[in-house]
């Protein structure tokens, strides 16, 4: 059994920040991808960004998917990841994240 991704944030580098319904958050690189058949479609940045949850998989706009025993597969994300594409309760929660870890330090 696999968990479902439950939140999905494309970055500007052809990444998507997965979190999944068990809280665990990974980072899944598309760019091996997107040369392959229907994928190229990604390589407009804008086309790829139009990416949401769909059951517990990400889909595109344009139909395409991936299989979420797949993506289970991606590395852990790091907290700080693409911050500059993030929201403010995103940074707020890195920030928070970071303090839990003990990695900030005021000054």
């Amino acid at each position: 059994m696999y968990a479902g991704v439950a939140e999905v944030h494309a970055t500007n580098d052809y990444k998507l920040v997965l979190t999944f319904d068990n809280k665990e958050r990974r980072l899944f690189d598309m760019t091996p991808y997107l040369d392959v058949g229907r994928f190229a479609e990604l390589k407009n940045i804008e086309a790829f960004k139009q990416v949401s949850v769909s059951f517990d998989t990400v889909e595109w706009e344009n139909g395409l998917d991936l299989d979420p025993e797949f993506q289970a597969h991606a590395p852990l994300a790091e907290p700080h990841t693409d911050r500059h594409e993030m929201g403010k309760t995103q940074i707020a929660d890195v920030v928070q994240e970071k303090i839990m870890a003990g990695s900030m330090r005021s000054g």
